[in-house]
């Protein structure tokens, strides 16, 4: 009978022995795979492009002078490049200046 109680002490020493080990290799295990994740999420957010920079403010917004100007500035250029005739361009200045 005491060799018997020996043995089942032994092998009850021996399983929680390898309980133990075994539980903290999965932890360990866990703790790598967490710290790799947060590695590879950190890597793609270094590697995203760059959000786009902020649209101009719509016309509504800029100063209606600066706009017109602006405008008249682009129909110069239409005209200089040919693709505007004198006629047209008068048009559309009176219809910039609003007269």
């Amino acid at each position: 009978m005491p060799g018997l109680l020996r043995g089942i002490a032994r092998t009850a020493v021996i399983a929680g022995t390898a309980t133990s080990v075994s539980n903290r290799v999965s932890r360990r295990q866990a703790g790598r795979w967490s710290r790799q994740a947060q590695e590879q999420e950190q890597e793609q957010q270094a590697q995203a492009p760059a959000p786009a920079p902020a649209a101009a403010p719509p016309p509504s917004a800029q100063d209606p002078m600066q706009t017109r100007l602006d405008q008249l500035q682009q129909l110069a250029e239409l005209k200089k490049q040919g693709l505007l005739t004198d006629e047209e361009l008068e048009r559309q200045k009176a219809q910039i200046l609003g007269s």
